[in-house]
């Protein structure tokens, strides 16, 4: 009889060598990180967002952000971002800033620094303003051109803003509704295109709202209703269509014309004259409409 024992020993020791569990594979790729709300170089002021891009193959677990090498962040959620107040810095100052993103493995990447640059003037068609201390902007008939730049909407201590008689095009940027200490907001005799922003209802404190001849299109916002300071609103002569909504009635303070009469000689005329709006017009204003092209209206 033929012994069987070696063959029993080897195939015990194959048995149990496919029975360990093999090691596990160690995670060593880093993640990719990188500052995506900011280039080097650029101006800042007031709450800045800084917002950053990062990508693990087995996921991220946290996110520093650094001020000039201060760790000011720990974020462990996505969206990855901090939100930056500069007020407490000095104007004209500079700031490193960067991040480092670590995954599940605790792999880690620092993201390439940028400068960022705290600045309190706001740069305009050619000129500085002072955020701080420009109160009154009177630009018209300056020759204006191009687009509102949306920076406009960090001069939040403007009461007076006036941008009329120029050859300014685009839409009226939604940015307009930061600055809400507005009295006075003029940008008739312009090529603006585009609707009325509803952001503008949050400008509260607006007595004068002139947006006449201009290419204006949309209906009018609900918003405007909120507007409830006006003593003299100005719409006429655009493209405006739609509606006009019931909230126009909030206003107690207007003098309603058919027509636009420049320097009244008895107070402020508000119209809405040579548009486009639709009846039923609101029975507060009804006989003051003026002349509208109702032959795109149902």
């Amino acid at each position: 009889m033929k012994r069987l024992y070696p063959l029993l020993f080897i195939s015990v020791l194959i048995y149990w060598g496919c029975d360990e569990e093999q090691p596990e594979e160690v995670d060593t790729t880093p993640p990719t990180v990188s500052i995506s709300s900011h280039s080097s170089g650029q101006t800042v002021n007031e709450i800045v967002t800084i917002t950053v891009t990062t990508q693990d193959n087995e996921g991220i677990s946290k996110v520093e952000f650094f001020i000039d090498d201060s760790l000011v962040l720990t974020d462990s959620e996505s969206p990855y971002e901090y939100e930056w107040n500069t007020t407490q810095y000095e104007d004209d100052s500079e700031h490193i800033v960067k991040v480092i993103s670590y995954d599940n493995s605790d792999n880690s990447t620092e993201s390439q620094p940028i400068l960022l640059i705290v600045d309190y003037r706001v740069y305009l068609w050619g000129e500085y303003y002072s955020i701080e201390y420009t109160t009154e902007l009177n630009l018209s008939n300056s020759g204006l051109t191009g687009s509102i730049p949306p920076e406009i909407g960090n001069l939040t201590n403007l009461t007076f803003l006036s941008l009329g008689s120029n050859q300014l095009t685009g839409e009226i940027p939604p940015e307009i509704e930061n600055l809400t200490n507005l009295e006075s907001l003029i940008l008739y005799n312009n090529q603006l295109t585009g609707s009325i922003p509803p952001e503008i209802g949050n400008l509260t404190n607006l007595g004068l709202l002139g947006l006449y001849n201009n290419q204006l299109t949309g209906s009018i916002p609900s918003e405007i209703g909120n507007l409830t300071n006006l003593h003299e609103l100005n719409l006429g002569n655009n493209q405006l269509t739609g509606e006009i909504p019931e909230s126009i009635c909030e206003f107690t303070n207007l003098n309603w014309s058919p027509i636009y009469v420049p320097f009244h000689p008895f107070g402020p005329i508000s119209s809405l004259y040579n548009n486009q709006l639709c009846p039923p017009y609101p029975s507060c204003i009804e006989d003051y409409v003026g002349e509208q092209d109702t032959s795109g209206c149902d």
